[in-house]
C-alpha cells in the first residue's frame, strides 16, 4: 500500500484569501510582496501530524492560517511537556530560523489545520531589506519572551483554575495571534491537552470563569469578555 503524502509533499501555493490572513504580508512594500509571494506555501496537517520535529533543521518559518497547533517537547523520563498552543495568526520559530538551528521542540496539529511556510532564505532576505518585516519580527520576539516568562509562572501554580485561565489568556494575545480576535475556536479536550489537565477539570474551571464574567462558552469555542481578568487570575 502506498503511503499517504507527507505534510511537506502536500504543500501548495496560497489562495488570495489565505494571503490576506498573513498578518505581516500587508506590512511589506509592493515590490517586496511581488518578490516573495510565489515563495510562500501552505499545507494541511491533520490531527497528529507534525509540522516540526526535535532535531530537524529549520527550512521554513511557519504560521497558522487556520486550525490549532501544539508546541511541546519530551522530557528525559518520556513525559510530554507542552509549552503553548498556536492558534490562527500565530507565526513561530523565528529564533530557530534566525540562528539556523535545529528545532528544540515539536509542533503538532491538534485538528485539521492550514499552515503557511516562508523559506528560510526568503525570511533572511526580508530581514535585510524590509523595515516593516523587521518591526513585525522584533515585536514577535519581544512578545515571545514575555510569553515564556508567563509560562514559567503558570508552571509553578498548582491551582487548576489559574492554569486554565492564564493559558487561555495566552491564546488571546493580539500581537502573537491576531487571527483569534475575541472568539477562540477550541474544544475543551484541545484545551486540556495544552494545559495538562483532564477535560473534566478544565470544564469546571471554564464554568467558574464564565460565572465570573471573564469568558462566555459558545458552540465551538470560547469568547473572551474580560481579558484583563483572565490575565490577573491568581495574582
Amino acid at each position: 500500500m502506498a503511503q499517504a503524502p507527507t505534510v511537506f509533499q502536500r504543500r501548495r501555493a496560497l489562495t488570495e484569501h489565505e494571503l490576506k490572513l498573513i498578518p505581516w504580508f500587508g506590512l511589506l512594500k509592493d515590490s517586496e510582496r511581488k518578490r516573495i509571494e510565489s515563495q510562500l506555501v501552505v499545507s494541511d496537517p491533520m490531527p497528529g501530524d507534525y509540522v516540526c520535529r526535535v532535531g530537524r533543521k529549520a527550512t521554513y518559518w511557519f504560521g497558522v492560517v487556520e486550525g490549532l497547533l501544539k508546541m511541546s517537547t519530551d522530557s528525559a523520563s518520556g513525559r510530554t511537556i507542552t509549552f503553548t498552543g498556536v492558534p490562527p495568526g500565530g507565526w513561530f520559530g523565528e529564533g530557530t530560523v534566525l540562528k539556523h538551528e535545529s528545532y528544540r521542540y515539536n509542533i503538532m496539529a491538534l485538528r485539521r489545520s492550514v499552515v503557511a511556510g516562508l523559506p528560510i532564505d526568503t525570511f533572511h532576505w526580508l530581514l535585510d531589506n524590509s523595515i516593516g518585516f523587521n518591526r513585525f519580527v522584533m515585536n514577535q520576539l519581544n512578545e515571545r519572551l514575555a510569553q515564556f516568562i508567563e509560562a514559567r509562572e503558570i508552571d509553578r501554580s498548582t491551582d487548576p483554575d489559574v492554569r486554565v485561565a492564564r493559558n487561555l489568556a495566552t491564546l488571546f494575545n493580539p500581537t502573537l495571534y491576531p487571527g483569534v480576535g475575541e472568539m477562540l475556536r477550541i474544544t475543551q479536550q484541545e484545551l486540556a491537552y495544552l494545559v495538562g489537565l483532564s477535560r473534566q477539570r478544565v470544564n469546571v474551571a471554564l464554568n467558574r470563569l464564565e460565572e465570573q464574567g471573564a469568558i462566555r462558552i459558545e458552540y465551538g469555542g470560547m469568547r473572551v469578555l474580560d481579558l484583563a481578568a483572565l490575565r490577573a487570575t491568581g495574582t
